[in-house]
């Protein structure tokens, strides 16, 4: 059950109903995600607005669903890994490829190294080590794209520990990260 219930049109505020009616016009639905942020127009318009901004990345649609599932993998985020599956499959992403990258795998050498530097900062709170750049660079990451992938680890990690702290319920096919208790 939810600790933060999802609010509608009908029960928001009146700023956070406009939000909510701008995201049902532009993607045809409301995801619980966004509908629970609403509580706050202030915070869903600021992770809007992240969102938006990152349309413009280095990195494709493709990579940034890929970077996307590795962070809900690391932070064990049962809803944006569900989320960011159905959105991969919408950019292309094969559904097996996918399945790998919510545990940081994948099958192209650079999106792996991508992963890898994602899921590192992740795990060392962004405490990497000069050989974890190095690593990425050698792969053919470039800064544009490490400062990236950094980005998707801030916007990614909002929305995971957002979604922890809420228990937003899962509106979309279920996919859960190796963390059953979570």
């Amino acid at each position: 059950m939810a600790r933060i219930e999802a609010l509608t049109v009908e029960n928001a505020s009146p700023e956070g109903a406009q939000i909510l009616r701008a995201i049902q016009e532009k993607i045809g639905m409301i995801p619980n995600l966004y509908a629970t942020m609403a509580h706050s127009p202030a915070a869903l318009s600021a992770a809007l607005a992240f969102g938006d901004a990152m349309g413009t990345s280095v990195l494709s649609a493709q990579v940034k669903e890929q970077l996307a599932l590795a962070i809900a993998g690391a932070n064990s985020c049962d809803y944006c890994a569900s989320a960011h599956t159905a959105i991969g499959k919408m950019t292309g992403v094969d559904a097996d490829e996918l399945s790998k990258n919510v545990s940081g795998n994948a099958s192209d050498p650079k999106v792996q190294a991508l992963l890898t530097f994602a899921t590192t900062v992740v795990n060392t709170r962004g405490d990497v080590a000069d050989s974890d750049i190095e690593k990425a660079r050698s792969a053919g990451v470039t800064d544009a794209e490490l400062v990236e992938v950094v980005a998707s680890v801030a916007i990614n990690t909002y929305t995971n520990y957002f979604n922890h702290i809420a228990q937003t319920k899962i509106d979309f096919p279920v996919v859960e990260t190796s963390c059953s208790a979570c």
